[in-house]
């Protein structure tokens, strides 16, 4: 039996392509944290020739890696085909491009010990098992690589959850894990020196509507196993909307909370040969 909790990965997968065409026009939250992944690569003291970029979706941060680090061989790898295909249309120029493949990070088509930089923006609250998830990004980078996330923490989309909360006992907004046990989730991985830390954003809105639709044009609506099924009641949905009213500020806007956790780790230490031939794309 599912968890309440479970994302289905194919439910996963069509959100973001029915969201791809569109996607960048509504990312707010996502384009603040990919600015400031950006500048937390300045802290690296390397020049990677591979670099993965997991949860690509249409190429945003996979465009600006390939711009910062000229050198380098950039893949991108996202579960949605539709945002892949979106990806791929974009130039730079006559620069090399990124190469993009469609997989799942809980089972990377990538070689054992091939890359140096690993980067993964806004992807794993989507993914069921976190720690298989780290495990493969242990396996995949080089022993002094380096792996640079975001994702969202528990008090995410909190006023929403607290307003659903009064009407029924559904799962109607998805559920996020805490910085502790991204950090857990590191070591056991074999991962090296993590550190994390948190940013709290607070986004602003005239209604839910706006916010809900929002939501829904970057596929981050609920998708959890345990949402309600079937059309929702208006007078449940008027319920909620009361309670979210609760939330309004003096000026007349309701808020909403995005609890982002950042995160940074050195690659798995263990001993293999620099001098065997490492192919980088294992399959397709």
């Amino acid at each position: 039996m599912l968890l309440p909790e479970y994302l289905d990965k194919q439910h996963v997968s069509q959100s973001f392509d029915r969201a791809a065409p569109i996607y960048e026009e509504w990312i707010t939250v996502q384009k603040i944290a990919e600015e400031n992944l950006l500048e937390r690569l300045e802290w690296l003291k390397m020049a990677p020739q591979q670099i993965l970029d997991v949860g690509s979706g249409a190429g945003r941060l996979t465009y600006a890696l390939n711009q910062q680090y000229k050198a380098a061989r950039i893949y991108g790898i996202d579960i949605s085909t539709k945002m892949l295909q979106v990806a791929s249309k974009k130039r730079l120029g006559e620069a090399s491009q990124p190469f993009f493949l469609c997989a799942d990070a809980a089972q990377l088509p990538i070689a054992d010990n091939s890359i140096d930089l690993l980067i993964s923006n806004m992807m794993l609250q989507w993914c069921n098992d976190i720690q298989a998830v780290f495990s493969e990004f242990a396996r995949v980078l080089k022993p002094d690589g380096a792996l640079f996330f975001s994702s969202l923490g528990p008090d995410t989309l909190k006023e929403l959850r607290n307003s659903w909360a009064t009407v029924d006992n559904a799962s109607h907004v998805n559920r996020f894990i805490d910085m502790h046990h991204y950090g857990d989730a590191l070591l056991q991985a074999g991962l090296c020196n993590p550190v994390l830390d948190v940013d709290r954003l607070e986004l602003s809105y005239r209604d839910v509507k706006q916010l809900m639709r929002e939501l829904k044009n970057v596929g981050a609506h609920n998708i959890m196993v345990g949402r309600a099924k079937g059309l929702m009641g208006k007078g449940k949905f008027k319920q909620m909307l009361t309670a979210y009213e609760e939330y309004r500020s003096p000026e007349g806007f309701l808020p909403a909370t995005y609890e982002v956790v950042y995160g940074h780790a050195l690659g798995k230490i263990e001993p293999f040969s620099e001098n065997e031939a490492i192919p980088i794309v294992t399959h397709f």
